[in-house]
């Protein structure tokens, strides 16, 4: 008799990034060179004190051992007072755990509220690799629907309505991946609030908050609120805001009960996260402000690039965009997104991912991850999509 595997894992789909991949591989160049709006990844390199740093630390003997579960203490000190900052409250490495990645990050957190047969709410869109992150690990899935004549945020009523079943925990991903929808400061509040009265938990994904437009710097006000960290785990990323994606580096910050509990998880899955990342980082955080800043107005930029190809382009939609992303409505009703994504990398050398991949009910999307490429290259898309027909 064969021996089987995990129903939890097999049930779920491969990766499907590569597959995107693997239809960009076939494009023949014949409408110029490729326009990468696929995966999301700085389209622009890492400061070179960064990688300086890191090589150092990757040739010193120091950082070859096990580190601390939590994280090396200098990047959690760092993180601590950078993120108290914005949001002008007092926190410290108490308070901060350094994952391999965000997505590391969000299991851990995962585990850390719920079990098998417990119950926890996406919102819908969502971040496909959450979704399997519960199912791989036998936490039932709910979706909170969020609508695109609604920018793809939540409807309060309808968080509340969720959360009254008796879900664990609401995960928020913002600015959002797949849309790029900023939730506001007093959506989240409202949020927030919700969670604490059904006594469910918001983990909070930040990844891209560096990414929010310049002046926009505090995103929320949910730490001024006593309390906080007995229903509060936010995530981040360092891999977009220093250009490290290679490096998994992730953080959580939360109350010291909740990292307890995470400390166990991350025991068993990696020990400790990347050493030498978290040296070079350490430093970065106070060192490289400036660059950070004009990263984000890089961004903007390209955000703006995006939004005048897609006023040229009357048939299709820009729903939503924001921070890295834009939600893409494309014009071929009854037509999948995979195959629209399909066609449009193979032939017109267009690399974006289907809606389908995020959700129930996302079908007529597109996502475009436009920090990959820059302006001029953006506004290459407008011929090519002109000329996009799934006709042939």
């Amino acid at each position: 008799m064969s021996a089987v595997f995990n129903p939890l894992v097999a049930s779920i789909l491969p990766p499907p990034v590569p597959s995107v991949f693997a239809w960009a591989r076939a494009y023949d160049g014949s409408k110029g060179p490729a326009i990468d709006l696929s995966q999301a990844v700085p389209g622009y390199p890492a400061h070179k004190d960064i990688l300086g740093w890191l090589a150092e630390a990757s040739g010193s003997l120091a950082y070859t051992g096990y580190g601390p579960i939590e994280g090396e203490t200098l990047l959690r000190d760092a993180y601590a007072e950078h993120v108290g900052a914005i949001y002008g409250v007092g926190l410290n490495a108490g308070n901060i755990h350094i994952t391999s990645g965000c997505n590391q990050a969000f299991m851990c957190a995962a585990m850390a509220v719920a079990g098998a047969g417990d119950t926890v709410a996406l919102t819908n869109p969502f971040y496909f690799n959450q979704d399997t992150t519960l199912e791989m690990l036998g936490i039932n899935r709910v979706l909170i629907e969020c609508a695109a004549e609604n920018g793809f945020l939540p409807k309060i009523e309808d968080v509340d309505a969720v959360l009254s079943k008796g879900v664990k925990a609401l995960a928020v991903v913002t600015p959002n991946n797949p849309t790029g929808a900023v939730y506001s400061a007093s959506l989240l509040a409202e949020i927030f609030h919700a969670c604490r009265k059904h006594g469910a938990w918001l983990i909070l994904d930040e990844t891209y908050r560096d990414f929010l437009p310049p002046g926009d710097d505090r995103p929320h006000d949910l730490m001024k609120i006593e309390g906080w960290e007995k229903n509060l785990i936010m995530l981040y990323s360092f891999s977009k805001s220093y250009c490290i994606p290679g490096h998994r580096l992730g953080a959580i910050t939360a109350g010291e009960k909740a990292l307890f509990e995470i400390t166990k998880i991350m025991d068993n899955l990696q020990i400790c996260a990347p050493r030498a990342p978290q040296a070079a980082v350490a430093k970065a955080i106070p060192a490289l402000v400036e660059w950070r800043e004009a990263n984000r107005s890089e961004i903007a930029l390209r955000a703006d690039a995006l939004r005048r190809v897609m006023r040229e382009l009357p048939q299709w939609g820009l729903a939503s965009a924001g921070a890295y992303f834009a939600f893409v409505r494309h014009p071929f009703d009854g037509v999948s997104s995979a195959a629209v994504a399909e066609k449009m990398a193979r032939e017109f050398g267009v690399v974006c991912l289907p809606g389908s991949y995020f959700g129930i009910g996302q079908d007529g999307f597109l996502r475009f991850a436009f920090a990959n490429a820059g302006a001029t290259t953006i506004e290459g898309l407008a011929s090519r999509l002109k000329d996009f027909s799934m006709a042939g």
